[in-house]
């Protein structure tokens, strides 16, 4: 069978996104917005695009309303090639009226819907993470080994594998342990390279790897079935573990640009580096393209700014301030006069009429945007927030919380949270 036919992708939209809140406040993780005109989830779904996948399922259960509205007026397939993008929400049944469990728990009470679509292989997918991978690699090997199950690993230096779900393998990649989130310094060890494996990679850190997993899988069709015919609800900590010794285990080594945008620094530390002249990820990739969806938007109108390394998104209007190392989303406007330095800005879902306008102006609701004279750093902007005049932003010296006008410090990044209303003369 042709590669479309041959497999089904599984993107996981994750659970209650506890450690992205309060960016997660109003929406599922696959949803958070990224580098200023996408959303998280475009990232696993082009991947698979531009791996000739197109059968993708995606499985949600919380605050799922503005990733139905994006995925549906992103991802549409002509109606020759058979793909789709489909919504998997949890849902009550007969049987289990519970929320997901976890990842293996998802697929597994999905699996009644991919059972109606011819496929041999599932490719198991996190909904979180930043990364351009060909599937057609790791598949290719899966069928060449005869493996089971393929697992996607990044080498990883010693010194930097804390929380992260380690393998010990064989030189032909089979794997022999597997091993969730270790934290003594003996069996990280243990779970290293051999020197063969060792000199075959691209690092010159001069520091012994283990390998990480991506949370990527592969799964012959009848293997994932009889691996989840039981209670087992997560993927890493039970189901790989309990297959060793069982089944044909075999280790993808992937050497790219990856990270798990799990909590709001690593969201916030993500954006950031898109600003720099060589950023880790690209986005201007022309053989292998982030998709996202196709707004027709005016381009950006920047007057008498002073811009120094910034990502700007489609249809904003920045107006004689200062921006430094920013990342401004789609519809963004900043005021006179306000400067803006170490800042992730949404942006807007619209733009306010003049009528709209005036009406708040006459109720005391700011426009949509930062205004004027302003000074904000190191801050999360979430989408739709208004921001007043004079108002000072910096998460300097705070500790972890919620402060004045909503507004939360999480992992020492200032977040104003979606829709907020700062009023002028602010300082937080």
């Amino acid at each position: 069978m042709s590669m479309q036919k041959k497999v089904l992708a599984v993107v996981m939209g994750g659970g209650r996104g506890s450690r992205l809140y309060p960016l997660t406040m109003e929406r599922c993780k696959p949803a958070v917005p990224l580098a200023g005109k996408y959303r998280l989830v475009d990232i696993p779904i082009s991947n698979c695009i531009n791996s000739d996948i197109n059968r993708i399922f995606l499985l949600t259960q919380f605050h799922t309303a503005s990733l139905h509205r994006h995925t549906q007026s992103t991802y549409n397939f002509d109606p020759f090639g058979g793909g789709f993008v489909d919504i998997l929400s949890a849902e009550q049944t007969e049987k289990n009226t519970n929320w997901y469990q976890g990842t293996a728990d998802a697929v597994r009470r999905n699996l009644q819907h991919f059972r109606s679509f011819p496929h041999d292989l599932v490719l198991i997918l996190s909904g979180d993470q930043l990364y351009r991978m060909d599937f057609r690699k790791i598949i290719a090997d899966h069928i060449a080994s005869k493996a089971d199950v393929s697992i996607a690993a990044i080498p990883f230096p010693v010194s930097k594998v804390e929380g992260l779900g380690l393998m010990e393998v064989n030189d032909d990649l089979s794997i022999k342990r597997f091993v969730e989130k270790p934290k003594d310094p003996a069996v990280i060890q243990g779970l290293t390279l051999s020197p063969k494996l060792e000199s075959t990679l691209q690092s010159t850190s001069g520091e012994k790897h283990c390998l990480a997993s991506m949370g990527i899988y592969v799964f012959n069709r009848q293997v994932l079935a009889d691996a989840l015919d039981n209670n087992m609800t997560d993927f890493g900590k039970e189901v790989i573990p309990s297959l060793l010794g069982k089944k044909r285990l075999f280790a993808h080594i992937f050497e790219g640009y990856w990270e798990d945008i799990g909590t709001v620094k690593a969201f916030f530390d993500t954006n950031l580096a898109l600003s720099d002249p060589l950023p880790p990820f690209n986005f201007f990739d022309p053989t292998a393209p982030i998709y996202t969806q196709d707004r027709y938007l005016p381009a950006s109108k920047l007057n008498k700014c002073a811009i120094d390394h910034a990502v700007i998104g489609d249809g904003s209007i920045i107006t004689d301030c200062s921006i430094k190392r920013c990342v401004l989303g789609i519809r963004s406007y900043v005021g006179e006069g306000s400067k803006l330095s170490e800042v992730v800005m949404m942006g807007a879902d619209y733009y306010e009429t003049p009528e709209q306008q005036a009406a708040n102006a006459s109720r005391g609701i700011f426009n949509i945007g930062v205004g004027r004279n302003c000074e904000i750093e190191h801050t999360i902007i979430d989408k739709n927030a208004r921001i007043g005049d004079n108002v000072k932003l910096s998460a300097a010296g705070k500790a972890d919380g919620e402060y004045a006008h909503g507004i939360i410090v999480r992992d020492g990044v200032l977040v104003v949270p979606k829709g907020s209303i700062i009023p002028s003369g602010a300082v937080v």
